[in-house]
């Protein structure tokens, strides 16, 4: 019986035993925040003017105009976040080169017990130190990565967050108003609609992260039952005629 091929670089799991998701370029959490934002938004919105009265006409100009100022409104806000995050994480670089030039034994010393916690020896922590301290760009990182949970390499791009954003609420909020959009629906339809988005966007979303994807489904309906049972009722008790 032969033996498995042994992998040439066993210290490289990555290529030869498991894989990890892109979790740090910043499109998973704008693209599910998103869709998730355009489908609950529209389908609240046009639950709210349809049961005030609304024609079909007026629901799909408002739920055009829904999608339009709600797309570019999170692809600004996702940008302007993840580049604020970003500025930020520069900022304690330069906090802790400023640290580590006015007193590096000091930390050295706060690396040593830093990973004495984690579970080394002593003197084993001590070494530890010595050798990552020999290199000051390295020292920077390792203190970042133990003090704060930071990481110079998971810097996520604000234009892919805010491009991501900006496609996957137009989708989600498009979803609802395709009834009203090609003359065919109303509000019921486009409640089915929305209601089939929300259940594809929350499976979706929950097979991505590897949950399961009923309850990630059933979880988002609920959501949008909640938005569309709120602008229903305010719809209803104001009225086209009251406004």
């Amino acid at each position: 019986m032969s033996l498995p091929a042994q992998p040439s670089d066993i210290s490289r799991p990555h290529d030869y035993d498991h894989r990890h998701a892109d979790v740090s370029s910043g499109w998973l959490r704008a693209t599910v925040f998103g869709a998730m934002d355009g489908l609950v938004s529209n389908i609240g919105l046009i639950a709210g003017i349809a049961a005030a009265g609304a024609s079909n006409t007026i629901v799909a100009i408002t739920g055009i105009s829904g999608l339009i100022a709600g797309a570019i409104s999170m692809a600004l806000g996702e940008y302007t976040s993840v580049r604020t995050a970003n500025e930020q994480l520069d900022a304690e670089v330069i906090t802790e080169r400023q640290a580590h030039s006015r007193n590096p034994v000091g930390e050295q010393a706060e690396l040593s017990a830093l990973f004495a916690k984690l579970g080394m020896e002593q003197h084993t922590a001590d070494e530890a130190a010595s050798q990552v301290h020999a290199n000051s760009e390295s020292a920077v990182r390792v203190h970042l990565a133990h003090e704060l949970g930071l990481s110079l390499d998971d810097r996520p791009s604000p234009w892919v967050a805010a491009f991501s954003s900006l496609l996957s609420f137009g989708v989600g909020a498009f979803i609802p108003i395709i009834p009203f959009v090609f003359g065919f629906g109303n509000l019921w339809v486009g409640l089915a609609f929305g209601g089939a988005g929300l259940l594809l966007a929350g499976a979706l979303a929950a097979t991505t992260t590897k949950r399961n994807w009923l309850a990630g489904a059933a979880r988002q309906l609920l959501f949008g039952g909640i938005a569309v049972t709120a602008t229903y009722t305010i719809g209803m008790l104001l009225g086209v005629s009251n406004i």
